[in-house]
């Protein structure tokens, strides 16, 4: 699908990720382009699914979640249904930012934020442990980001 993109698309997805508030008239004069087409590449590219949404990219530790923690799950049963439970309750958990069915000795890995260790602590025995669908749990702490991107590289 991104045989789609000419190079024109492709720098407009990229100010998109720098700066999503800018105007359709600043991308336009970023782009050298008139308004017209530059909203209607826009346009095109949230149709089809190019531009999945928009939102603000928030300061985790400065609205109170200091911890950041990378779960390893492996599920009691390799089957269908088992694995249907497990993702219909992990999205149901706030704490849990990414989840996403991995390979090797786990099935699952989960991104989950917490405001400290002890509510860690908490979202793992009374929300996550109790999963049914869960065998085993594995967690390793963040103690500091080195590389955090939300851009990719067009």
């Amino acid at each position: 699908m991104t045989q789609d993109l000419d190079p024109i698309d492709r720098r407009l997805l990229d100010l998109l990720q720098q700066q999503g508030r800018l105007s359709n008239v600043e991308l336009a004069e970023r782009l050298n382009l008139s308004a017209t087409p530059v909203a209607r590449r826009w346009k095109r590219l949230e149709e089809q699914g190019y531009i999945s949404g928009y939102s603000a990219l928030i300061d985790q530790k400065r609205v109170g979640f200091g911890v950041t923690a990378y779960v390893s799950v492996r599920l009691r049963a390799n089957e269908w249904q088992t694995a249907q439970a497990f993702e219909q309750a992990v999205k149901e958990l706030p704490n849990v930012m990414d989840c996403s069915v991995v390979t090797g000795a786990s099935d699952y890995m989960l991104r989950v934020v917490a405001r400290d260790l002890e509510d860690y602590e908490r979202f793992l025995k009374h929300e996550l442990a109790v999963i049914d669908a869960i065998n085993t749990i594995d967690s390793t702490i963040v103690l500091n980001r080195i590389v955090n991107r939300n851009q990719l590289p067009l």
